[in-house]
């Protein structure tokens, strides 16, 4: 799409003018023309090529077999899902009752639901795809690389000497930001003045 803008300018501006003068409208940023790709990829790439191979699968071992395949693939991913999704709920309720941010099973728990979804989608190369998300150290990797890369911006909270503070900053969703690394117990009391 953007390819096209450039050369639909190249075209009407001057068929000499190299591509790499011409600027792209402000409109378009970087992320657009990432975005717009791995949209392209997912709904018009993906779905040609599991057709291909779902035909080429049916030529070879026939249409029934092709259909049962689908259809046991996507039984025993659901199973496996099932299986590895309480696991990481299980993990993740841990580390929020040890007072650590569970940011690691949330990342892991978002790959687990989209690999679902991919089992699910008829098709060899979605359900390879779904099958790699529920191996745990494909998913694990992959949710590392994800938190390493997102942080978030917003308000730290934090303690001092003096009390509480609060300051405006950014939270690494790597670490274990917040937790407590003691078990002091801190009383308080809070009242609503009107």
């Amino acid at each position: 799409m953007v390819q096209d803008y450039a050369i639909r300018c190249a075209v009407e501006i001057d068929e000499t003018t190299p591509m790499y003068l011409i600027d792209r409208p402000d409109w378009v940023g970087k992320n657009e023309i990432t975005t717009v790709r791995y949209l392209f990829l997912i709904f018009v790439i993906m779905p040609v090529l599991e057709m291909w191979l779902l035909i080429n699968v049916g030529a070879q071992i026939g249409a029934l077999p092709t259909i049962g395949l689908v259809l046991l693939t996507a039984f025993v991913g659901v199973n496996l899902l099932r299986y590895q999704g309480f696991d990481t709920l299980w993990r993740g309720q841990r580390r929020f009752a040890e007072g650590q941010l569970p940011a690691q099973e949330i990342a892991e728990g978002i790959i687990l639901a989209v690999s679902g979804a991919l089992l699910l989608t008829p098709g060899f190369v979605t359900d390879a795809i779904g099958f790699a998300g529920l191996i745990p150290m494909v998913r694990g990797a992959v949710a590392r690389l994800v938190l390493s890369r997102m942080v978030v911006s917003g308000v730290a909270m934090g303690s001092s000497a003096s009390g509480f503070s609060a300051s405006g900053g950014r939270v690494d969703l790597s670490t274990s930001a917040g937790s407590t690394k003691s078990n002091d117990i801190i009383e308080g009391e809070s009242w609503d003045e009107k």
